[in-house]
């Protein structure tokens, strides 16, 4: 079932002792502000969070809601090379793949022959992009770039997040560690018999972020983006950090998600303006904040509280799907 509205939400996470997104252009430091010190999680990290969850608990043959269809799978998953994606959706519609090799005659006329065959038809194009989106859950969400090699186009996706911003300015702690073992002989005996070794570690004490996202029912209309995977993208980003526990990343947990739904596909208020109507309040008395209880979510000025919807008036209603 397609989607009839426009949805705006809030997703709200902390960190503990954890690295919630490394910079792999800084040491693998966690990602801040430079200007604020404020911490930063990257909208691909979260992206990937949900990939994982969904790949997990529905990318699964006895799961598919008919056999040998697989709506869940993942098309940005570890490993994965993406043109033999592409090649799949070409099999399975009986489509003569484009070819993918360089032309080497030197004609002009040939050349041009053999780029066109490469691109491939628009209406081929087009079957095969359909086929992405129906078997491919992020590529119905999130979209991708699927035009390389074997063509099957581009998709906008209907499913955008922006970069997690943290509440407070962070600090990133820089832990030594060691470990009583080495790889080889060699190793062992440049260090006597003493088998230490020595890494470093960073994380982050606490930090409580915030990230924005928004859902596009025009957009979903041309991916095939309906309430059954609505209904998954909420539960991913509840339950994505509860599966994804490493030591690297400390203790993570979703805090609040808020959803704003609206009457009509075109939407009801702007975006922005519903955002600011929650605000994150720390407590007076916390100069250092080291947990989430330090914190307050406040809409309107009250806290939220566990509960039912909530209309807000002029055709958009406050959901609590987490």
């Amino acid at each position: 079932m397609s989607l009839a509205n426009r949805y705006d939400f809030v997703l709200i996470f902390d960190v503990r002792d954890g690295n919630p997104n490394g910079d792999p252009d800084a040491g693998n430091l966690p990602r801040l502000d430079a200007e604020t010190g404020h911490g930063l999680v990257t909208d691909v990290a979260l992206k990937r969070k949900v990939r994982n969850y969904v790949a997990m608990t529905r990318d699964q043959e006895p799961r598919d809601p008919q056999p040998g269809e697989k709506r869940f799978e993942i098309y940005v998953r570890e490993k994965a090379i993406l043109n033999l994606q592409h090649q799949r959706a070409y099999s399975a519609l009986n489509l003569d793949a484009p070819a993918t090799e360089e032309p080497t005659d030197a004609a002009a006329d040939k050349k041009a022959a053999k780029d066109k065959k490469r691109k491939g038809s628009g209406d081929d194009v087009n079957k095969a992009r359909d086929w992405m989106c129906q078997n491919f859950f992020d590529v119905r969400t999130f979209g991708a770039v699927m035009s390389t090699g074997v063509n099957c186009g581009q998709v906008r996706g209907p499913v955008q997040l922006t970069f997690a911003r943290s509440v407070d300015p962070i600090i990133a702690q820089e832990h030594s560690i060691t470990r009583m073992a080495v790889a080889t002989e060699a190793e062992a005996e440049k260090q006597d018999g003493d088998n230490r070794t020595m890494g470093r570690k960073h994380t982050v004490p606490y930090g409580l972020y915030v990230a924005h996202g928004f859902v596009s029912s025009f957009l979903a209309r041309q991916t095939g983006f309906g309430e059954d995977d609505l209904a998954l993208l909420w539960q991913a980003l509840a339950q994505m950090f509860e599966h994804d526990r490493s030591a690297s990343r400390g203790e993570m947990s979703t805090r609040g998600l808020y959803v704003f739904k609206h009457d009509s596909e075109l939407g009801n208020a702007q975006a922005h303006a519903l955002f600011e109507r929650i605000k994150i309040a720390r407590a007076e008395s916390v100069d250092v904040p080291r947990s989430f209880d330090d914190y307050t979510v406040l809409f309107d000025g009250n806290p939220i509280g566990a509960g039912s919807d909530q209309s807000l008036g002029n055709g958009v209603t406050l959901l609590r799907p987490a």
